[in-house]
């Protein structure tokens, strides 16, 4: 498959044509693209019976199903099984692969969607089976390089960059207000009042559909957030007051306790890893 200049459009034919993967033919079919100017791709909640493989190597990927919230830095992939109800939006100056699999080879493959860590291997792989014939033939070393792949996915380790995501609409609301505006450091109490709820009932509420106390939901929304502005080239001290920290100082102590590293260290392995 060709690399595309811009992302597909239901309403355009041709070059940069919308692509049903399931009506794609073989047990992969991958397809690149890329944009030299910054750009927003969204897809709105849709399903398909093939399972994906995304992997970013320039833009930050999120992703959206019933329960789950994803942000996904370059050089990380996500993984979405098929028939899953997701969402996806991609934004900046955007490189990326995406590959679309047969549920019949999936059975040794994750079950649910997750962030798989993209070892050099993977990545060269994934590239490199965007180059296939929309039909290749079957034993020979475009199948060998297929299997080399999905054996590569099945390995790769699962990644943290995952936020349960609440059910009611209550709680969304309160998940919306934090998204729209994360430098409002609101308490518990303050979210509750605006959504109508009793500071339990949040609390209730909160744990039984994520398994995370508030201060842990929100600790967990602002990681996400800090990589998600890091990757699109923000300084630490900017990410620090996006998200309405008092000192870059407390929001770097927060990041290290929850990954064990300084999101300075946090990227810079991050890229190593990348070009290794």
């Amino acid at each position: 498959m060709p690399i595309l200049s811009e992302p597909p459009r239901p309403d355009k034919t041709g070059p940069g044509q919308w692509m049903d993967p399931d009506a794609m033919p073989g047990t992969v079919f991958t397809v690149g693209g890329e944009m030299d100017t910054p750009g927003r791709f969204e897809l709105d909640f849709h399903r398909h019976r093939k399972a994906q493989l995304l992997l970013f190597l320039r833009g930050v990927l999120t992703c959206e199903i019933d329960d789950g919230f994803w942000i996904v830095p370059p050089h990380s992939a996500l993984w979405i099984p098929g028939e899953t109800l997701h969402a996806i939006k991609v934004a900046g100056v955007l490189e990326g692969y995406v590959a679309f699999i047969d549920p019949a080879v999936t059975a040794h493959l994750p079950s649910t969607c997750c962030t798989l860590s993209a070892t050099p291997l993977l990545r060269e792989l994934l590239i490199r089976s965007a180059s296939l014939p929309e039909l290749y033939p079957e034993g020979g070393l475009e199948s060998h390089l297929v299997a080399l792949l999905l054996g590569e996915i099945a390995a790769a380790p699962v990644g943290n960059l995952h936020l349960p995501m609440p059910t009611d609409k209550r709680l969304r609301k309160i998940v919306d207000g934090m998204m729209a505006n994360p430098a409002d450091r609101g308490t518990i109490e303050t979210w509750a009042k605006r959504a109508g709820l009793s500071e339990r009932t949040l609390s209730r509420l909160l744990a039984q559909q994520t398994g995370m106390s508030f201060g842990r939901w929100r600790q967990q929304l602002s990681i996400m957030l800090a990589l998600q502005g890091m990757a699109k080239g923000l300084s630490i001290q900017q990410v620090a007051a996006n998200l309405g920290y008092e000192s870059t100082a407390s929001f770097v102590t927060m990041f290290r306790k929850a990954l064990g590293v300084s999101p300075g260290r946090y990227m810079a392995e991050r890229h190593a890893r990348s070009v290794r």
